[in-house]
C-alpha cells in the first residue's frame, strides 16, 4: 500500500507583505476573496475597515462556515450589524490583520474546513 499526502486545498498563500500576497506563485495587488478551491480578484467594499453584508453578498452564494477578514496592516473591530447578520445564518465571522488572517485561512483549509478569508491588500 503506498500512503501519498493530500494537497488538500490548491489556494494556500505562501509569502505575504505591505502591498503584495503571494498564492502559489502568484503574486496579488489588490484586494483578494480566497475559497480552498477558488481565488476571486480585485473584491471591493465602499468602506474595507467596516464591510457590511452587502458587500459579502457574492461570497456568502458560497455559503462558507467561516469568513476570516484580513484588515490590511491595521486591527479594526467587526461590525456588530455584520457579525450578528452572519451568526443568523450560522456563518462565523473573525477580523484580523492581514497577515493573521492569511495564517489562520492556511490552517483552516488544511483541516479541510469551509473556509473563505477577505484579504486587504495596501
Amino acid at each position: 500500500m503506498k500512503f501519498v499526502r493530500d494537497p488538500g486545498s490548491m489556494v494556500t498563500v505562501r509569502h505575504v507583505e505591505k502591498g503584495k500576497i503571494r498564492i502559489g506563485n502568484e503574486e496579488l495587488t489588490r484586494n483578494v476573496v480566497l475559497f480552498r478551491d477558488t481565488i476571486q480578484r480585485g473584491w471591493q467594499a465602499a468602506d474595507t475597515d467596516k464591510p457590511g453584508v452587502h458587500d459579502l453578498e457574492d461570497l456568502l452564494k458560497k455559503n462558507p462556515e467561516m469568513i476570516i477578514y484580513g484588515t490590511g496592516w491595521k486591527t479594526c473591530l467587526p461590525p456588530r450589524e455584520l457579525v450578528f447578520a452572519l451568526a443568523r445564518r450560522g456563518i462565523g465571522f473573525e477580523m484580523m490583520d492581514t497577515p493573521a488572517a492569511c495564517r489562520t485561512f492556511n490552517v483552516l483549509v488544511g483541516e479541510d474546513r469551509d473556509v473563505a478569508a477577505v484579504l486587504i491588500i495596501e
